[in-house]
Order: structure tokens, then C-alpha cells, then sequence
């Protein structure tokens, strides 16, 4: 790795932490850039002592973002919410966030910028969420043109907030909805590939400026994600299709809770397929082989089973 020092915002999340470990196994200095440090402290045993610094920063405050860029070779954000409240607008995080994190990297003399984006920004997507995210790799681009664009499909992993949403469901519910009828399509990636991914691309100098979108190796329906849930779970459930319309009334009632299992804004996402376009850059141009949802899922949603122990075969 030719980076000594790196910055990352957002670095303690899901898909953030696991970059992390493998920037701390190649001996990289790395600085947390996370609303609450303490939070962030699980991340310091992954390297050795004063390696990985947690740091004070919010995106949405142009001095704390110049310090936790400053002296940074290279700055990596993850920074993104799945729904909106208060302070955390998809405006200010995806789009002047992303933008600002850009501004500073560049002035702090960093050679390289990975920001994390999603599939299905758009500026005509169907969601906010997806046009703050389409606006936000506009702003990065102008403000850092080698920057590197990652915009992977739906992530999967042991704390993923997908499949494990529906596993619990499928505890409490003797249905899953097919919100929309169920066709909408996926490309389920895992975590660890992502991280592998990401990687890659700041050891090869090859990747700045381009974009590259991460996606499994197939492509599912939403219904046939609910029945692999099902089948790794070896629960029986009624998958009830649910109009475009119906789930919209019953989200704007869900979003008002606290954390809401679903929003007004994800039906509307859920309008377009969510998988990697022709011709995108992706898993093949870094030589990476991704990893099957069938080889990963079993590791982790056995707890969701009868009994929560873990089946001694992979039933999928």
C-alpha cells in the first residue's frame, strides 16, 4: 500500500468497518472520521496500538471535515442514511457532505478520493434518496475529478440491515410482503468483496477517475429473495404481493417510527431495478470473483432458525 495515512468518514459502519480491516492488515495509519468516536473504539483493535484513531467529525461542518482530511494521503466516505431524520437529510449528507469531503480532500493535497455511492442514482431516480446520491457523485466529481465512484447494489453481510430485517420478520409475521408484486430486481453483493473491492482500487492508480458499479454474481426478483430467506431459515411463510400503492399508504404511517422498517421514499425506489448496468465497470476489471448470497447467508440467518442453531448442511 503507498498510502501511510488515511482518513475515513463513516468508517465505522457496515460496509466502512470492513475496509478498515484490511487498510489496518497493510499497515496503514488510519483516522476514523465518525459523529461519535467512542462508538467507533471497537475499530482500534484491528490494528496495532494508535493506528486506528477514532476522530470527532461531522460532515455538515466544513472545520471538522478539514481537520480529519488534514495530512490524509488518500480519504475514503461512506458516509449515507437509509431515511430521513432531523439533522440527517439526504441533501446535506449525500449531496453537500460528499461535496464538501471532496473540496477538503483536494485542498489537503490527497492523491485519492473513493466515495461511496449507490446503484440507482439518478438525477430522474424515482426516490430522493437516489437523486441526493446522484448529486452527490456530481459534486464530488467537480470538486476532485480523479475520484473514484463505488456504487454497489444491495449489501449483504452479517449486520446487514436486508436480510436480516426479513429473517426477523419472518419470526413475527406469517407473511412477507412482495411490495410491488415482487419483481423488482436485485444484484445482492457481499460486504467482504466490497471491501476487497475497494481495496484494489486505491492500490491501483488505474481506478481514479472512474466508476464502478458492485453487484453479486445473479441477479434476483425481490420475491426470490424472500424465499431464500425463507428456505435458509427453514421457515414456511405466505409471500403476499403488495401494490406499488397500498405500500406507500402503509409507509408513510411506518416512517414515523423512530427507526421505520420502511419508508415512502424505498417504495418509490423500489419502482426500478436495482442491479448493474451494461457495460459498467465492475468486479471483473479488478480480478475479483464476487461471492454467492447461497454461500454467505447460511453463516448468519441460522440464527433465525428453530432452536437458532446453526444447520449442519447449507440448505440452499
Amino acid at each position: 500500500m503507498e498510502f501511510r495515512n488515511v482518513t475515513v468518514f463513516g468508517g465505522s459502519g457496515f460496509i466502512g468497518r470492513h475496509l478498515v480491516k484490511r487498510l489496518a492488515q497493510a499497515g496503514v495509519r488510519l483516522r476514523i472520521a465518525v459523529r461519535d468516536p467512542e462508538a467507533a473504539s471497537f475499530l482500534k483493535p484491528m490494528g496495532d496500538v494508535g493506528q486506528v484513531v477514532p476522530f470527532a467529525a461531522n460532515i455538515r461542518n466544513e472545520a471538522s471535515v478539514r481537520r480529519a482530511v488534514d495530512g490524509a494521503d488518500a480519504v475514503v466516505n461512506f458516509v449515507g442514511v437509509l431515511f430521513e431524520r432531523g439533522r440527517q437529510r439526504f441533501g446535506a449528507l449525500h449531496h453537500r457532505g460528499a461535496g464538501l469531503i471532496a473540496a477538503a480532500a483536494r485542498e489537503a493535497g490527497a492523491q485519492r478520493l473513493l466515495h461511496v455511492s449507490a446503484i440507482g442514482a439518478a438525477a430522474d431516480s424515482p426516490g430522493l434518496y437516489g437523486r441526493s446520491k446522484w448529486a452527490g457523485e456530481q459534486a464530488v466529481e467537480d470538486a476532485f475529478p480523479a475520484a473514484t465512484i463505488i456504487r454497489p447494489s444491495v449489501v449483504f453481510g452479517p449486520e446487514d440491515s436486508f436480510f436480516n430485517r426479513f429473517a426477523q420478520l419472518a419470526l413475527l409475521s406469517p407473511a412477507l410482503p412482495l411490495i410491488g408484486g415482487g419483481g423488482t430486481k436485485f444484484q445482492p453483493v457481499y460486504v467482504g468483496d466490497v471491501g476487497d473491492a475497494m481495496l484494489r482500487m486505491l492500490e491501483d492508480p488505474a481506478t481514479a477517475g472512474r466508476r464502478y458499479e458492485l453487484g453479486g454474481p445473479r441477479v434476483y426478483t425481490f420475491t426470490e429473495l424472500m424465499q431464500l430467506v425463507l428456505r435458509v431459515t427453514g421457515r414456511r411463510r405466505l409471500l403476499l404481493p403488495v401494490p406499488f400503492g397500498v405500500a406507500r399508504f402503509q409507509a408513510a404511517v411506518l416512517q414515523l417510527l423512530p427507526a421505520p422498517p420502511l419508508t415512502v421514499d424505498q417504495v418509490n425506489m423500489l419502482t426500478k431495478d436495482n442491479v448493474v448496468a451494461d457495460g459498467a465497470l465492475g468486479f471483473e476489471a479488478l480480478g475479483i470473483a464476487p461471492t454467492t448470497a447461497e454461500a454467505v447467508l447460511p453463516t448468519y440467518l441460522y440464527r433465525f432458525r428453530r432452536g437458532g442453531k446453526r444447520p449442519e448442511t447449507l440448505l440452499v
